[in-house]
């Protein structure tokens, strides 16, 4: 009994030190400090016109693994933010650890398609929810969450939700297309998605498309946005940044209406196998 105590006492005394190690580290993607406010203490603030695409990779959780992908988001500091492949529990340790460290506070959308205990944890009779999921400074209405009717190897979908970015209302969408090598899969998701994204004037779609540029079945988005690198089309898909680590464009932020891309940026990260998307954004009055 002692000794069960006392390697309780060790493991707890262990898992402390893991975590104060852990939050005293340094930016592992040349961002600032883990202490994560400014010099003056005040919190930071999320930048008004950004926004953001990550596949975030699961399952590969652990907390230390989310507080470096809360640390990346706070680098970036988007007014929103799609996640893809995103557990539920992963994703409300990386708002607290935005929250608590960086002072950045994220509303949450979720558009979980799938619940799994062996990829996201919880308890076998409540296993938890993965999918899609959207982070947000500002409040989020009129909220829809699809599954596709063919998803695949793996079920797969889209959230929707209406919110603010650079200060005007925009209907903002996140997806996740079937695996990379199931084109005629993906060809009844986009028209699913393009069918949505048409009703609206003016929209931004997040998300990984699992296809490059030139891949046939993106020709319905294409007919109804383009995407914010302005040197990355069908025709010209050797100009596009790649957003993986295997040197393809899967990741998109499509722009449909009056809304222009003043800057985007690709940046890597230690905590996924895809490229964080960032691009700042000037939406007009349409």
């Amino acid at each position: 009994m002692v000794l069960r105590r006392g390697a309780r006492w060790a493991a707890a005394v262990l898992t402390a030190v893991c975590l104060v190690l852990l939050l005293g580290r340094g930016e592992p993607d040349g961002g600032a400090p883990g202490a994560g406010r400014a010099a003056s203490g005040a919190p930071r603030k999320a930048v008004p016109d950004r926004v953001a695409t990550w596949n975030i990779c699961n399952p590969c959780g652990g907390l230390e693994k989310d507080f470096g992908r809360a640390t990346a988001i706070a680098a970036a500091a988007p007014q929103v933010i799609g996640l893809q492949e995103a557990c539920v529990r992963d994703v409300e340790q990386i708002r607290s650890y935005l929250k608590d460290v960086y002072g950045l506070e994220y509303r949450v959308a979720y558009g979980s398609v799938l619940r799994n205990w062996n990829r996201c944890g919880g308890l076998p009779w409540r296993p938890g929810g993965f999918g899609q999921a959207i982070l947000s400074a500002a409040p989020m209405t009129d909220r829809v969450s699809v599954g596709y009717p063919h998803g695949g190897s793996e079920n797969r979908g889209y959230l929707a939700v209406t919110t603010l970015v650079g200060g005007r209302s925009v209907r903002v969408f996140n997806t996740h297309l079937a695996e990379r090598r199931q084109e005629g899969v993906r060809v009844s998701q986009v028209k699913v998605l393009a069918a949505e994204v048409a009703r609206h004037d003016r929209a931004i779609v997040l998300g990984d498309f699992n296809a490059v540029p030139y891949a046939a079945e993106l020709t319905p988005m294409w007919a109804l946005a383009t995407d914010v690198d302005p040197g990355c089309r069908p025709s010209d898909a050797e100009a596009c940044t790649p957003t993986t680590d295997w040197n393809s464009k899967f990741d998109y932020v499509f722009l449909r209406g009056a809304i222009t891309p003043r800057a985007h940026r690709i940046r890597p990260s230690a905590y996924s196998d895809h490229h964080m998307l960032t691009t700042d954004l000037k939406l007009g009055q349409g």
